[in-house]
């Protein structure tokens, strides 16, 4: 059975430009990478090698976005704030992007592990 992918539908004056729920899964993933404390996000969190596992888009009607990850803290960092920064930079990355309203981030922090 086929997957089906959600798109992001944006008319242009030359056209119309359509993007994947797998190109956003993709940002949310590298922006991860970037928060200081964040062990693992996302495909790494449920041990899928493919990108995007770990994270949810939702798109809606008016293509804002509506985002979910999985996290793994570092001991020794306050959850709460390695949480409110990949907020922070979930949203800033895919907004920069995309051009796209986030609504919401949501992180479901999994785990604590030493580094």
């Amino acid at each position: 059975m086929a997957d089906y992918k959600q798109y992001i539908n944006q008319t242009q004056e030359n056209g119309s430009i359509m993007i994947s729920e797998d190109v956003v899964a993709t940002i949310v993933e590298h922006a991860l990478t970037e928060v200081e404390g964040v062990v693992k996000g996302g495909s790494e969190v449920v041990g899928k090698k493919s990108w995007g596992k770990g994270i949810r888009i939702a798109i809606g009607e008016d293509n804002s976005l509506d985002i979910g990850c999985n996290i793994v803290v570092a001991y020794g960092e306050s959850v709460v704030n390695v949480a409110k920064a990949v907020q922070a930079a979930v949203r800033s990355a895919v907004e920069a992007v995309t051009g796209v309203n986030v609504i919401d981030v949501n992180v479901n922090v999994c785990g604590i592990v030493r580094k």
